[in-house]
């Protein structure tokens, strides 16, 4: 079970993925915006997206979950 984390304070610009989708490793889960910035949250190992925490228009801090790799 991985557990990805935000890395920064951000608003949740897009969700890429879905709880219940398969994800390779480096896979695109959200899309992050900071001071005009995209930044992408990657799956740090491949597997099933079994929950996902965040929705698009979410503010996020660092450290808040983001979703649950297993």
């Amino acid at each position: 079970m991985t557990e990805v984390r935000a890395e920064m304070v951000a608003n949740v610009w897009k969700v890429v993925t879905a709880e219940g989708e398969e994800v390779s490793d480096g896979a695109t889960l959200v899309i992050l915006e900071s001071m005009k910035m995209e930044i992408p949250v990657l799956a740090e190992e491949p597997g099933t997206v079994t929950k996902l925490a965040v929705a698009e228009g979410d503010l996020v801090q660092e450290g808040d979950l983001i979703a649950i790799i297993e």
